[in-house]
């Protein structure tokens, strides 16, 4: 009893003292280095979206920049896509996220007719299968992978699977059916950086899937902004003008040759344009002032899904410490990417300029 008095003006002190309350106990990069074995190697890949590009670009034509990639030898590959998993809470909780199942994920059905399973069971027995993935599998056994990949909503992965077995083997049987077939072949499909970069590159390193990142239950946030929200963000945008992006609409629409587009993910990938990108978009949202603060709320709806796409990207990797992790995003992403990826004690960043030099 007669430490009393000494323990309650410590915990005065404590409780009345804002320097060390605001102080935080803990940085996880002061562990940088002390993990048990190599760390883990991140490299994050800003984008474009393929198929916003002025002129699209040819399989030949993202050769180079493949190449560039293999060389990192990557084990696992994230991508900008919403996973079955969260396809199936988007789907589940429409009334929360209007519209965003169409929007973002593919319809299940054809899977399931063939395959006779749902979401949540053909993600199980993908997993199931793989744990029992032999050294060689057999086109048979792929193909009833494909077809678990689609019914899980990960079309991605499927392709994975079809691309590594001979051309001769890419048929109907093992539960693909006609319909699985259809969208295999991906007929008049527009070129996309998951399936022409993620998709190639982790069929050519003998990877055995991808991985879905991508969050929009963050997208709730905008929905809730009210009505006044998109025009105020479109406002903010129609007064930005920046020579980076002048710079990148020229490259943008001069793509045609290999080379060109090797240079424009350099160019996109340099921190300087990083840097330019979101300065001139969230940033300068989060310093207009509004009596709603929409462009307070916009920059908190960006800083949540980046937060939850790195958490999915940590989940990736968080079985195979010391891997080497390639993600491929927006380019918009990468600076958050790279921020909230190299705050974790067991991680080092990768240089993108570096690998595509």
């Amino acid at each position: 009893m007669r430490y009393f008095p000494i323990l309650a003006v410590f915990l005065t002190i404590i409780a009345t003292a804002p320097s060390l309350a605001q102080t935080p106990a803990f940085d996880p990069r002061g562990w940088h280095g002390e993990q048990a074995g190599k760390p883990t190697e991140v490299l994050t890949l800003g984008s474009a979206h393929l198929s916003q590009l002025p002129a699209p670009p040819t399989p030949a034509m993202m050769q180079p920049l493949i190449d560039k990639l293999a060389a990192f030898k990557p084990d696992i590959i994230t991508h900008e896509g919403v996973s079955g998993e969260q396809c199936d809470v988007l789907r589940r909780y429409a009334a929360r996220y209007p519209d965003m199942f169409d929007s973002y994920c593919w319809g299940t059905e054809e899977a399931m007719k063939a395959t006779g399973l749902d979401i949540p069971s053909a993600m199980a027995e993908v997993e199931k299968t793989l744990a029992a993935w032999p050294n060689q599998p057999t086109s048979a056994q792929r193909r009833h992978l494909v077809a678990l990949f689609i019914a899980a909503g990960d079309r991605p992965s499927a392709q994975v699977q079809w691309q590594r077995m001979p051309s001769t083997e890419r048929r109907m049987g093992d539960s693909v059916d006609e319909a699985l077939l259809t969208i295999l072949t991906r007929k008049g499909a527009k070129p996309n950086e998951t399936f022409d970069v993620a998709v190639a590159l982790a069929a050519r390193l003998g990877l055995e899937r991808v991985y879905a990142v991508d969050d929009h239950t963050a997208d709730s946030i905008q929905g809730s902004a009210g009505t006044g929200f998109e025009p105020a963000i479109k406002k903010i945008w129609a007064s930005i003008s920046f020579p980076e992006s002048k710079e990148s609409d020229v490259l943008a629409k001069n793509l045609k040759t290999e080379s060109d587009m090797l240079a424009f993910f350099r160019f996109m990938n340099l921190p300087n344009t990083q840097r330019a990108f979101i300065k001139n978009d969230f940033y300068i949202a989060m310093k207009t002032a509004s009596p709603e603060q929409y462009g307070r709320q916009y920059f908190a709806w960006w800083e949540t899904r980046n937060l939850r796409m790195v958490a999915n990207i940590r989940a990736a990797f968080g079985n195979k410490p010391g891997a080497r992790v390639l993600n491929i995003v927006g380019a918009s992403h990468k600076p958050y990417y790279d921020a909230y990826l190299g705050m974790m004690s067991d991680v080092k960043l990768a240089d993108a300029a570096t690998v595509l030099k």
